[in-house]
């Protein structure tokens, strides 16, 4: 279930997300129209000044007298139509009156009825034109070299200016080469419409791809916060257990007129009971704190497991004993195991683990305490032939607080957290924790730990 944070949370990314992939994808969107724009406009401007520059090359040296034609430029532009005469809006390439030399230079001027030229004199008056004639399209002299024009219709005309001179420097006029945008503005528009269309809905799949991805990475923020919330409510609710009864022993002791000493030595041992208890569980919440932290200092030493298995085996023995359950130990090693650790936090491990085998051990089981070795790591494992634990149960054991059945122990008193201090204990020291078993025919728990010379 997601709580009101986590929704407000994956809202606040995936917007973030979409409003950050939304303006990279605009600025790469109108980096690609401006380099296409850039692209297309160089091609047009090389082309054109291939094209005016061989012509230039070609026609000026001919020249002989100012705003006067001579017959190279007919040889070189069949087409071309005198000002003084009624020229078609349109004049037609023929190839056949070209020689092969001339179809490379000037075919590309001609293809697609793109391309005019116009020669004009110095006062801005049209002398003649070849090619295609836009429609009113004004004749504009003027020194700098490129110009882009629009007729009246709002085509845009793109065209190159070189001033011609005669033979004896006189200035002729000039000769102008245009092209036509409309191909290039229809490229263009298709291009804006594209960019209109697809950067919107690209948002709108980035926006439904973050909410799904921001869902995915909160998954397990999410469930570390039920985690905390179920933690805080057994915490609470096991906290609760201990101070209510002290509470209710107080209270109990508040209402007598009159307490004699065995009454009042036995709600002194009751508080003291509880209070003991709730001590126990204060420092095993404070433990896990300690031992859950992303970098934990503990006191590494060179310690012995011998010597620490048999200590805890004679110290349970007599616990062992009460509970009717045989506790032995078993070492399958010739010599000492050493590995590095904090002696202590070694020793609360296998002692929750022992303390655990006798609690759920029925009356005639046994319990053994193995100490072994395979692969550089140190085993120990702690063998009972108690109730078991069914496989469902076997992946939540270790949660704080969880317990399989709270009927099951024999001292209720028990938090449902030794399990859990066992597993941090190993995952600080380097190693690992399993658990082996079915019901009714006991369990085995195995520690792995690094084994040192």
């Amino acid at each position: 279930m997601q709580t009101r944070p986590f929704r407000q949370t994956r809202w606040r990314l995936a917007s973030w997300y979409t409003v950050i992939m939304g303006f990279i994808l605009s600025l790469g969107g109108f980096g690609i129209y401006r380099v296409m724009i850039y692209a297309h406009l160089v091609a047009i401007d090389q082309e054109l000044q291939s094209i005016t520059k061989t012509l230039h090359s070609s026609i000026e040296p001919k020249l002989k007298q100012p705003a006067r034609l001579e017959p190279i430029v007919q040889q070189l532009l069949p087409d071309i139509c005198s000002a003084e005469f009624s020229c078609p809006i349109q004049t037609i390439y023929r190839q056949e009156y070209h020689t092969s030399v001339e179809q490379q230079i000037f075919s590309t001027f001609y293809q697609g009825n793109y391309y005019y030229i116009n020669f004009v004199n110095s006062s801005g008056e049209l002398i003649a034109s070849a090619g295609f004639q836009p429609k009113k399209l004004p004749l504009v002299v003027s020194k700098e070299v490129w110009q882009t024009l629009k007729d009246k219709q709002g085509e845009r005309y793109h065209q190159m200016s070189l001033p011609l001179h005669t033979q004896d420097n006189q200035l002729w006029g000039y000769m102008q080469i245009g092209r036509s945008l409309k191909d290039f503005d229809s490229r263009l528009s298709s291009l804006k419409l594209v960019l209109g269309l697809g950067l919107p809905i690209t948002v709108i799949l980035v926006g439904s791809s973050s909410w799904w991805l921001a869902g995915l990475a909160m998954q397990p923020i999410d469930q570390s916060y039920q985690q905390m919330r179920q933690f805080t409510s057994d915490a609470a609710h096991e906290l609760r257990t201990p101070v209510a009864a002290i509470q209710a022993a107080v209270e109990s002791v508040l209402r007598m007129p009159y307490l004699s000493e065995p009454e009042s030595r036995h709600t002194l041992n009751n508080v003291a009971s509880q209070n003991h208890r709730l001590a126990e569980m204060i420092d095993d919440l404070l433990l896990l704190s300690q031992l859950g932290q992303p970098k934990v200092l503990i006191k590494k030493m060179r310690c012995c497991l011998n010597d620490l298995v048999s200590d805890l085996v004679e110290e349970f023995i007599d616990m062992a004993f009460a509970a009717k359950v045989t506790l032995i130990s078993e070492v399958r090693v010739y010599k000492p195991l050493y590995v590095m650790g904090d002696e202590n936090q070694l020793y609360r491990l296998v002692f929750n683990l022992i303390n655990n085998a006798i609690k759920y051990t029925p009356d005639g089981g046994q319990i053994t305490v193995v100490l072994d070795h395979s692969n550089d790591y140190a085993l120990i494992k702690v063998q009972d032939t108690g109730i078991g634990i069914a496989q469902e149960a076997q992946t939540q054991i270790f949660e704080r607080f969880y317990r399989v059945s709270y009927d099951r122990s024999r001292n209720t008193g028990g938090s449902g957290l030794g399990l859990a201090i066992a597993k941090a204990i190993v995952h600080v020291h380097k190693g690992n924790l399993t658990v082996q078993s079915e019901l009714g025919q006991g369990s085995t728990f195995t520690i792995r730990l690094p084994e040192v010379s």
